[in-house]
């Protein structure tokens, strides 16, 4: 009855519409490749093993690729320059030459530049090379979402200008795209979120990067103009910040923006938004000279009567639908996104509206056909970035009339069988959770209490010294595990090696003179998936990887249904690691909201409830550890701050309420010895937000903060605390004497009875030279303090 009733409302949608055309429009594809092609010639080109000639050719092959596969499939708009090596803001940054003088006074080609802005560069000298040693911009979340982007650094010195050392990027990639026969719509960030979502280097604290808006607004014109010389009918500008709370000055500021802009030579502008709600702004849009609107309604859909009302009813302007969720894999419900489309037709015109994805495809993996093992049931409810780019194309001819019918039984199907299958319901989880509480989530006694019982029992130094929990994942850890996972290593002989690399990093450990040891976490193939794959109501995927940044790429795993734990799933690996030592050894947990912001989540419940059901199963695995003599434990929640609702009011108060509680039912169950560690990473972190998790131990990503007052943040935190102190995420390798130097200003705000020192996160992905030169420096600067306060 259902797929009769979609059929029906196709069949309206048809003959209301059929004499008008209704665009389709994709505002971004993953640019990774399907089979991490991009990743591996960068890594590639970073060892020295291939040259740049065959970078910027592969990265020529993938762009090429994207863009025939969305003509093909017949998108009618599709995007450029929505590639990149490294990332799309750090791009615009290396283009307006809004780089800092750190990294201009070596001889360094523009794509080392931009890589050395992205991850840092530490080179010795050779006879015709000088050295190289400069640390990486700071990385942050790209708001709510798992990508990172490097934030633009500004300084009273910038000079905005076309930085056309390696050509004019956007202009460059239309006219390649041109080439191959395909129009395109290039894509670039807009003025006044670029400025917003930068910041001032620590030679400039006084400077407001919002000031500089009327030095780069020249610098855009002259890029808009050579788009439009080179062919260019529109341009795709994207000012995501206003899905947040922006001070009067700053939505002040899109009007100044783009009158200016518009009093150039320069193309259609399409205005585009998303992750969220722009009402709270939207004074700021009002009679804006652009030609078109794109509103995120995946995200905000309460939206769209006001928005539209207020900017496209009564213009001459286009309407982006923004109805195929460019953030999550679930199908597209086709009768719900019609009814949408119909609405703005009808409000609007057909011949004004397009659909589109919410965002760029940028965060979905790229090809679900390239599943060969999913359950085929599972399978049919996902749709990834190729078929998302169907899922448009599809959506916009039933809107113009064309005959889809069959696409449309199909998709009605999908979703009527996910809704009604057993998979994603389990009752005794769903009776599990009536008995959270107050209590449930409530340590035995406040931290001052059980801190004095921790020291007694560990009596660790001052300045205890640590690490965040992995260590390199060696080629060898990923044959063995690959072997393993296709049935040509036995368990016995894969549980054997895995022993082998815990003693090597346990001894590695102790030589080092580390006071609280982990165990490297050898076994593990991702920190959410690892968890994941032993968790029911999970599925995975092969290949579904999505980049996080630079050449970091990862594979969610997807929530399909009610969250539980069946047995443990750490505790042979940790027992096994501290039998070998005397020294404590951690247990390495992933929390309820990573494992959740991680994953791709289940859009048919509330996060709410998914994440209270993961902090369920992890209490059984915390108390299991414990019951196991593992009293040290890391339950680690970089992706809290993620996670956060990006506007304040009732939705982020609620927010954090249920992300806090989530982690304390995951770590309530245990004595008061027992030390709970947590950690977070590339966030801007709230000390309230921390306080409320009552963890006894936290360490927070710290060494690219050049801001002081993020310190002083943190003075009256009432519980231990680690700065991170080095980049494990670039190569470079800080000398004893910068550990020295960033610990002593850290101490001008900080207690040393309460710090703790540890690199800024995990070590899986550097390599072991440089994990042994960094933590022996790190070490020694530790020792040095305590010499010093004895």
């Amino acid at each position: 009855m259902e797929v009769i009733e979609n059929l029906i409302k196709f069949e309206i949608v048809k003959s209301n519409y059929q004499a008008t055309m209704v665009q389709s429009a994709v505002l971004g594809f993953p640019r990774i490749g399907g089979q991490r092609e991009l990743k591996k010639v960068t890594e590639s080109y970073w060892k020295g093993g291939v040259s740049t000639e065959d970078l910027l050719t592969k990265g020529k092959e993938l762009r090429a690729h994207n863009w025939k596969l969305q003509k093909e499939a017949g998108v009618d708009v599709i995007a450029s320059n929505d590639f990149s090596f490294y990332d799309q803001v750090l791009d615009l940054s290396l283009l307006f030459n809004a780089i800092p003088e750190r990294y201009t006074k070596f001889d360094l080609a523009p794509i080392d530049i931009l890589f050395a802005m992205g991850r840092g560069l530490q080179r010795k000298a050779t006879e015709t090379t000088a050295a190289v040693d400069v640390t990486a911009l700071e990385m942050v979340k790209w708001f709510d979402s798992n990508y990172h982007y490097v934030r633009p650094t500004f300084s009273h010195a910038t000079e905005f200008k076309l930085n056309t050392a390696a050509g004019v990027k956007p202009v460059d990639e239309y006219l390649e795209a041109k080439a191959l026969g395909i129009e395109t719509r290039p894509v670039i960030v807009g003025p006044v979120s670029y400025l917003f979502l930068g910041k001032a280097d620590k030679d400039s604290l006084d400077l407001e990067p919002i000031s500089l808006l009327d030095k780069v607004l020249p610098v855009y014109k002259e890029l808009l103009s050579k788009l439009k010389a080179a062919g260019a009918t529109q341009v795709q500008i994207d000012e995501p910040i206003l899905v947040l709370d922006l001070p009067q000055e700053v939505q002040d500021k899109f009007a100044v923006a783009y009158k200016e802009l518009a009093s150039a030579d320069v193309p259609e502008l399409i205005f585009t938004t998303y992750f969220g709600d722009v009402r709270p702004n939207l004074a700021a849009l009002k009679d804006l000279p652009v030609s078109g609107f794109h509103f995120d309604f995946v995200r905000g859909a309460e939206q769209f009567d006001e928005v539209v009302d207020a900017l496209i009813v009564g213009t001459n302007k286009t309407l982006s639908v923004g109805i195929v969720d460019g953030r999550n894999i679930w199908k597209n419900d086709f009768s719900k996104s019609t009814a949408l489309i119909s609405k703005a037709i009808e409000k609007v015109g057909a011949d004004k509206v397009v659909v589109a994805t919410s965002s760029s495809l940028l965060h979905t993996p790229v090809d679900l056909e390239n599943e060969k093992k999913l359950d085929a049931t599972i399978k049919d409810w996902f749709s990834f970035a190729t078929q998302k780019v169907d899922e448009v194309v599809t959506l916009a001819k039933n809107a113009s009339g064309e005959d889809v019918s069959q696409k449309f039984a199909a998709n009605a199907a999908s979703i009527k069988s996910r809704k009604e299958s057993s998979i994603t319901t389990n009752p005794k989880v769903q009776e599990r959770m009536a008995t959270i509480n107050e209590a449930l989530s409530t340590r035995k006694s406040p931290f001052p209490e059980r801190l004095a019982v921790q020291q007694t029992k560990y009596n660790l130094p001052l300045f205890p010294t640590t690490t965040i929990g992995s260590f390199p994942q060696t080629k060898d850890i990923r044959i063995n595990r690959n072997k393993f996972a296709k049935g040509e290593l036995s368990a016995e002989d894969y549980d054997a090696f895995i022993r082998s690399e815990i003693d090597l990093v346990v001894k590695f450990q102790e030589e080092v003179g580390l006071d609280v040891l982990v165990h490297g976490e050898p076994e593990r193939n991702d920190m959410v998936q690892y968890f994941g794959e032993q968790l029911d109501g999970y599925a995975f995927t092969t290949n579904g990887w999505v980049q996080s940044y630079g050449s970091r790429y990862v594979r969610p795993p997807v929530i399909v249904g009610d969250v539980s734990r069946p047995k443990a799933m750490t505790v042979k690996e940790s027992v096994y690691a501290q039998s070998i030592t005397s020294k404590p050894m951690k247990g390495m947990l992933t929390g309820p909201v990573t494992c959740l912001r991680w994953s791709f989540p289940r859009d048919d419940v509330s996060q709410k409830v998914q994440s209270l059901q993961l902090g369920l199963a992890l209490r059984d695995e915390v108390q299991d550890l414990e019951a196991a003599g593992i009293t040290v434990i890391q339950v680690d929640e970089p992706a809290i701050r993620e996670g956060l609702p990006l506007r304040a009011g009732k939705e982020r108060s609620d927010y954090l309420n249920w992300a806090a509680q989530s982690f304390r039912v995951a770590t309530s169950g245990v004595e008061n010895s027992t030390q709970i560690h947590s950690h977070f990473c590339y966030s801007d972190l709230d000390p309230n937000h921390i306080k409320a998790l009552d963890a006894d131990v936290v360490s927070i990503e710290f060494s690219k903060k050049d801001d002081a007052n993020y310190i002083q943040e943190f003075s009256n935190y009432p519980n231990h605390i680690g700065l991170g102190l080095f980049d494990i995420h670039s190569p470079r390798i800080p000398s004893k004497e910068e550990f020295i130097s960033r610990i002593e200003e850290i101490l001008k705000v900080y207690p040393a009875e309460k710090f703790w020192v540890n690199p800024d996160c995990g070590l899986k992905t550097r390599g072991w030279e440089e994990v042994r030169a960094s933590l022996t420096n790190m070490v020694e600067a530790a020792k040095y303090f305590r010499e010093k306060s004895a």
